[in-house]
């Protein structure tokens, strides 16, 4: 087994090789406004300090949000494109599901809270039971509507850091890290679980929307 794990659902340009049983390399890079800039050198670098090629990579596991549009996009159309060209599979997992086993390596149990940052003063997050275990499926709030229900707990993720009046006990990790991503996927398959398809998870509407009053102008 070698996968090749990738996730830009948030700040994080994450990329990870993964034998099955350890991390083999890494690359992490945070940076908002960079995705697409910034994924293929990094998994250039992650395959060169492996010393492998990517003809050897047996499977492909990506974050699939939920996060912004764009930069969630970018993630999700290069593993699914190194899955076609590579012929082999590719293995969506949910974004926060990658935090909480990353806060369960981190030494956090449970119950606790992951939330990223969803922009328009919003957090995207999810409770969990333990590391491996999501409480309902992720949602998107503004923190205030969910103070009573987050209260006391720990909190991941960028989104606990923005929001401390609401996460009180923000923890490590902030960031989305793919070789936890890889770790968990390389469980669940030794285990024969399912999968999430490689489409995005979005929880709302894009930024980008054609004006409501946009006119067709067409030739006479």
């Amino acid at each position: 087994m070698l996968l090749l794990a990738v996730d830009t659902a948030t700040p994080a340009v994450t990329v990870a090789l993964h034998d099955g049983e350890s991390v083999l390399a890494e690359s992490n890079q945070v940076d908002a406004r960079r995705h697409g800039e910034l994924l293929l050198p990094s998994v250039d670098k992650v395959l060169a300090e492996a010393g492998v090629t990517l003809e050897a990579v047996t499977g492909i596991v990506v974050g699939t949000g939920p996060g912004p549009y764009t930069g969630l996009r970018v993630g999700l159309v290069t593993a699914s494109t190194f899955a076609a060209v590579l012929g082999v599979p590719v293995h969506g997992l949910c974004t926060l599901d990658g935090l909480a086993y990353a806060a369960g390596a981190a030494g956090i149990e449970g119950p606790f809270v992951v939330a990223t940052d969803a922009r328009r003063k919003e957090v995207y997050w999810a409770r969990y039971e333990d590391p491996r275990t999501r409480a309902g499926e992720p949602a998107v709030d503004r923190p205030a509507e969910i103070a009573e229900r987050v209260a006391g707990l720990p909190a991941v993720g960028q989104g606990a850091r923005l929001y401390p009046e609401v996460f009180t006990d923000a923890r490590d990790p902030e960031h989305q890290s793919a070789g936890a991503l890889a770790a968990l996927a390389a469980e669940r398959l030794a285990a024969g679980e399912a999968f999430l398809p490689a489409t995005p998870l979005y929880l709302r509407r894009p930024d980008a929307e054609v004006p409501k009053n946009y006119k067709v102008v067409t030739p006479q």
